[in-house]
């Protein structure tokens, strides 16, 4: 997009990023093992979209989160939870008919396999979001539109919202995508493949796991899952510890997109942490990377900044903390490649003052 209406478009933006999903109020267990054996449970809230706006607001961005809860307790819970973020909430539909989806999770890592979560969240007030009930114009009005695989699972229609938002369009925001493949979530498993390759391929920007792609497509290592995806302007492969492969290249009318030259391939490793939780990780290195992408920083800036928010996340209980002061994650990102690799952080690390968290392999 670029000349008069872009210029229009820019000028009728009211956020920095819209993200649009379900979010359900989270159940996390007072102590590890079985759903059976766990006598107690806290209270949070969860949804990868919502993850993402919060996360966003708390490092300064305008975000605004479109969703529908239930008119109900947990939906009142959601809607001021996330409003204390700073995000803007007032396109958040309340649904007197359906309910406010909620789960309950074990404390192991999501890709273990003695991970449980119990969802109920068949029948939601978000499972109900539509064409027809979303207004377009509060999906669209931000620079970044952040969508994800979620919620092409939870019906048809929410699958056709996606379709409808991400159909080619003038003024068409920045979309982003996060895969989040959840084989739980989908009535046809058998569909899942096919409906998040289409959804991903009328992106802008992608964030994909290699072990999604394993898992959802068949793909092996970075440069098959670019082959099988060549269309957004920016892949993001995220590789677990390793750390992420991003793909860019120049797409005309994309404002965050890399400007000029051929297709880069950047690898940047990950953080070393001192894990307290392993959840949340993905969201918040999206957050990382789409506050670095607003801010137009090179794309190693944008991974390492990824990186960062989601080292904030593993070294705190839940899914959501304050992200780091943005002068601190800026000394950290200008940190040369071995000091970056030799980083550590713990517990508390966002509170530092200064990048004392450097320390030398044994």
């Amino acid at each position: 997009m670029s000349g008069p209406a872009a210029g229009a478009a820019h000028a009728a933006t009211t956020s920095d990023v819209v993200c649009l999903g379900e979010s359900m109020v989270t159940f996390l267990p007072s102590q590890p093992g079985r759903l059976a054996d766990v006598p107690s449970f806290s209270r949070a809230i969860g949804g990868a979209e919502s993850n993402v706006a919060c996360a966003l607001a708390a490092a300064g961005h305008r975000t605004k989160w479109v969703s529908r809860v239930g008119a109900d307790g947990f939906g009142d819970h959601l809607v001021e939870a996330i409003s204390r973020y700073g995000v803007d909430t007032s396109a958040v539909e309340r649904d007197p008919a359906r309910p406010t989806g909620i789960y309950f999770r074990t404390a192991t890592d999501r890709a273990t396999d003695t991970h449980e979560v119990a969802y109920y969240r068949a029948g939601s007030a978000a499972s109900a979001m539509s064409p027809a009930n979303v207004p377009a114009e509060d999906a669209l009005c931000g620079r970044i539109l952040h969508l994800s695989g979620i919620t092409a699972a939870l019906s048809d229609d929410c699958l056709s919202l996606l379709h409808s938002l991400t159909a080619p369009r003038p003024g068409r925001p920045l979309i982003s995508f996060d895969v989040n493949h959840r084989t739980g979530l989908w009535r046809d498993g058998d569909a899942a493949p096919a409906v998040l390759l289409d959804l991903a391929r009328r992106s802008d920007l992608v964030f994909v796991g290699e072990d999604e792609a394993e898992e959802a497509w068949g793909l092996h290592g970075a440069e098959a899952i670019r082959a099988a995806l060549p269309e957004p302007g920016v892949l993001v492969v995220k590789r677990g510890a390793e750390g992420a492969t991003v793909f860019s290249r120049p797409r005309p009318g994309s404002r965050a997109a890399v400007v000029g030259g051929p297709e880069t391939v950047t690898s940047v490793p990950a953080l070393r942490v001192d894990v307290v939780a392993p959840v949340g990780a993905g969201d918040a290195f999206a957050a990382g990377f789409l506050s670095a992408t607003l801010r137009d920083l090179p794309v190693r800036d944008r991974a390492r900044h990824g990186h960062l928010m989601a080292a904030a996340v593993l070294t705190v209980p839940g899914d959501l903390t304050d992200p780091p002061a943005r002068a601190h994650a800026d000394r950290l990102v200008a940190l040369d490649d071995t000091a970056w690799e030799t980083l550590r952080l713990g517990p508390g690390w966002t509170a530092a003052e200064r990048a004392t968290e450097e320390v030398p392999t044994p």
